[in-house]
């Protein structure tokens, strides 16, 4: 004969008393634990990334367009402004685009600023072997 409980839903399991030692409690600590390492990872890549942002990235180079005038079918001409460490130089890539959004100028543009400056006031002529819509700035690093 087997003994029932009241307090047992029908179906469970009924374990003899003392037999299979004590039952644990469900442990709380360990999505706490896991929460806690995570934050710590997220903390961890946080750091790293700084650090190889400050080394690698170029985030003193900003360059803008001020406005793209005189387009015909094979020139345009961009006047853009680059913020750079004072008294340095850039390397800028400029492109033109035609409508359809195939490039049609390229070209690297090297510029420097007067001893003390950080901004960079320029205009150049940037030769296309289609008419361009658009003229733009890529990118700016430094020359060298």
């Amino acid at each position: 004969m087997t003994e029932t409980h009241a307090t047992i839903t029908p179906g469970a399991p009924v374990f003899p008393p003392g037999r299979y030692g004590r039952r644990r409690e469900p442990d709380r600590r360990r999505p706490r634990l896991a929460a806690l390492l995570a934050a710590v990872l997220l903390a961890t890549l946080g750091l790293i990334a700084a650090k190889l942002y400050q080394q690698y990235g170029d985030p003193r180079y900003d360059a803008q367009v001020i406005t793209y005038t005189e387009i015909t079918d094979s020139q345009v001409v961009i006047d853009f402004r680059v913020t750079v460490p004072a008294g340095g130089s850039t390397t800028c890539v400029l492109r033109a685009r035609a409508s359809d959004g195939a490039e049609v100028g390229h070209e690297e543009v090297t510029v420097t600023a007067r001893p003390g400056e950080r901004r960079i006031d320029a205009r150049h002529r940037l030769a296309t072997s289609a008419r361009p819509f658009i003229g733009e700035v890529v990118r700016c690093r430094p020359a060298g």
